[in-house]
């Protein structure tokens, strides 16, 4: 058994021209590799390849060329014990709305095969905070309680890969918070967890490594400290007990700026550059500091670094 729940091997698929529309390619020879047990983050701007990724390994679009097996199991030669294997939950909320909860995990449950004695509608109803509505037509449903059915609805055949595209996309902080917290418990379970987002703090709060892909290509492939680190820069804001009017000689280097009266924000990056030689130039112009903050590089530094192009 491969350590990998997906493996992605020179992924490539081509739009045929349509009308007015040319030709498009949309994946160039994409190579991805998803250990098991982890919680992957594939990030991309719009129309970067995610969602077709998605939908290739869903069979809902079919591949130009390359192999993707999940579970081990090759998509061409075992189609339907592949796509078994995943759970996927759409961007889009679509179900009957004249269905009530447990109605539709019991569908749902059947149409996997699922035998009636081993379902676990209700559990997985408990699972995401809506066993309490059990019973109430779907459309009576908050916008957040569908996202969590649509969760509940994808876990119905127990697959050991969950897929979530866009999961988080228009709800509040509290219902992301709580969405957060059940995909670590899963996770913790043993489910695979591949994660799209256009929340850069989620894939940061939640994965261990992380995919960017921009035009079609992976454009990096990483742990995600790994990631954060390839921006090794940092800002520092240095704030005095009195008003400055020149930005003191000798911190050209750091890219100073002033913020107020006074205060200064640098760049510099600690690899290269001493903080210690920032405040000793400082000190020689006459200045005494009152408070020093500093902020980090984040995952949207890095992302915007790689997708500029």
């Amino acid at each position: 058994m491969s350590e990998n729940a997906i493996e992605i091997s020179n992924l490539q698929k081509t739009y045929a021209p349509s009308g007015k529309s040319p030709e498009k390619v949309a994946l160039h020879g994409i190579d991805l590799n998803i250990p098991k047990g982890s919680i992957f983050g594939l990030l991309g701007p719009n129309g970067a390849g995610k969602s077709t990724i998605i939908n290739i390994m869903a069979g809902l679009v079919v591949k130009t060329s390359g192999t993707v097996k999940i579970w081990d199991l090759d998509i061409d030669k075992n189609p339907r014990n592949a796509r078994s294997q995943i759970g996927i939950v759409p961007q889009e909320i679509s179900f009957d709305p004249f269905f009530t909860p447990l109605g539709m995990l019991d569908i749902q449950a059947g149409l996997y095969g699922v035998p009636k004695n081993e379902r676990q509608s209700e559990a997985l109803l408990d699972l995401v905070g809506l066993k309490d509505k059990a019973h109430a037509y779907s459309r009576t449903l908050s916008g957040g309680m569908k996202r969590r059915l649509m969760v509940a609805k994808a876990l119905v055949h127990t697959p050991p890969i969950l897929v979530l595209d866009e999961p988080t996309a228009g709800v509040d902080v509290e219902l992301r918070q709580m969405l957060w917290e059940k995909v670590r418990m899963l996770n913790a379970q043993g489910v695979t967890i591949l994660l799209t987002t256009h929340y850069l703090e989620e894939a940061e709060e939640l994965c261990d490594t992380i995919a960017i892909i921009n035009h079609g290509k992976i454009v990096a492939h990483e742990e995600k400290e790994t990631l954060l680190a390839r921006i090794d820069n940092k800002g520092m804001t240095l704030r005095f007990d009195q008003e400055i009017t020149n930005i003191p000689e000798g911190l050209d280097a750091y890219h100073p700026r002033k913020d107020g009266n006074r205060s200064i924000t640098l760049r510099y990056s600690p690899q290269d550059q001493c903080v210690g030689e920032i405040i000793e130039v400082v000190q020689k112009a006459g200045l005494d500091i009152c408070d020093i903050s500093t902020d980090e590089s984040d995952l949207e530094d890095v992302f915007l670094q790689l997708t500029r192009a």
